[in-house]
């Protein structure tokens, strides 16, 4: 084990516990002034440590037996998505949480995405860097993240199932995929694009009346506001309009911390969560905003160093899988606050309020440590 720990990555350390810093200082001043929670330093730190435990036990543990038992590990996933679509408890309008004693929620969805990585890397990880075959190999990784993408897209979570298509592009492209089926998806996305807004606009009323039969209607809400954001009421934009609002107001050097004006009086809703990237900006200015932007690109240099030098090809995969996880969510959930991406439920990982969101990340940066810590020869299952 100390041999282990002799070589983990110090420079992921170090940033974890910047952002444990970060975390606590932003989270703590979004939520000092809200009317219904606040959330004390004492409960922060304590979600990193429990974050802690389980980066370390993960890093130590062999990546590799998690890829050859992912099957089970997909049974599982399936089951929880299935489970808390039935007997869940919702918030803001999704069926996607089980609740736990003592006020604690647990969100199968963010485990799922840790789970589709270690399953799309065992079916790839078969071809041994072989070029992908399209019914044999492409058809089976697609069916197998189509499965879970549909049963969170019901919940509805919108934000998630698309996490999940994200990871499977980026370990596929990874996975030495054939250049003509990457130019025919292509041609095929763009034309479900075009054709989904086309028929969108043109069907706008009907569709929304269905939705709303089902539930679904904020789904409508939300690309509107990114689209066609004069046609939506004040009600509907109010959150997106505040956020560019407030983080325009910080300038260059921000308000100062625990100074934010739109922060402290509650103009941006969910701050301490999937809003928080506005308290950076609000209170530390574009400057603040950049160190933070800085500190993830590191990470992601890290990642992608641990990913060249993994001896594996299941390790780069697993790797990979993470990084467009953290990519995506970055840039989704800073997009969204400055309107360049549409309103989704999305956090800002290991800033964001949120004790799975944090668990979850935490479990995915223990995996990439895995990569690194485990580069001998395959383990014995039992």
């Amino acid at each position: 084990m100390l041999a282990k720990l002799k070589k983990i990555d110090i420079p992921i350390v170090i940033i974890l516990f910047a952002f444990m810093v970060i975390s606590t200082m932003m989270v703590y001043s979004a939520s000092i002034d809200h009317p219904k929670i606040t959330i004390s330093i004492t409960k922060i730190l304590l979600l990193y440590a429990v974050g802690m435990i389980a980066f370390l036990a993960c890093s130590l543990f062999d990546y590799r037996v998690l890829v050859r038992i992912a099957p089970i590990l997909y049974g599982i996933g399936i089951i929880s998505l299935i489970a808390v679509y039935l007997f869940g408890g919702k918030i803001n309008g999704a069926r996607g949480w089980f609740e736990l004693p003592g006020g604690l929620t647990f969100q199968p969805a963010e485990m799922v995405k840790l789970i589709l990585i270690i399953c799309v890397t065992a079916l790839l990880a078969k071809r041994g860097g072989d070029l992908l075959r399209f019914k044999k190999d492409l058809v089976p990784v697609c069916l197998a993240v189509l499965l879970p993408f549909i049963l969170v897209l019901v919940q509805p979570d919108l934000g998630n199932a698309i996490i999940f298509i994200v990871i499977l592009l980026g370990m596929i492209w990874i996975a030495n995929i054939k250049y003509s089926h990457v130019l025919l998806s292509i041609v095929i996305i763009a034309g479900v694009g075009f054709l989904f807004l086309t028929l969108y606009k043109h069907f706008h009323q009907s569709l929304f009346d269905l939705l709303k039969g089902y539930g679904f209607s904020h789904w409508m809400d939300r690309i509107d506001t990114f689209l066609y954001p004069q046609d939506v009421t004040a009600d509907d934009n109010y959150q997106v309009k505040n956020a560019v609002r407030a983080i325009g107001s910080g300038g260059l050097e921000g308000e100062g911390y625990l100074q934010g004006t739109s922060v402290h009086s509650n103009f941006i809703p969910f701050a301490y969560s999937d809003s928080i990237f506005v308290v950076v900006g609000e209170e530390f200015g574009f400057r603040g905003s950049a160190v933070l932007l800085l500190i993830y690109f590191l990470l992601i240099y890290r990642m992608i160093l641990i990913s060249i030098q993994s001896t594996q090809l299941s390790g780069a995969y697993i790797v990979v899988g993470v990084i467009s996880m953290f990519v995506f969510q970055i840039f989704e959930n800073v997009g969204m606050m400055i309107n360049i991406m549409p309103l989704t439920g999305i956090t800002l990982p290991f800033v964001s309020y949120g004790g799975t969101s944090l668990l979850i990340n935490m479990l995915s940066l223990g995996l990439v440590m895995s990569v690194k810590l485990h580069q001998e020869r395959e383990p014995e299952l039992f």
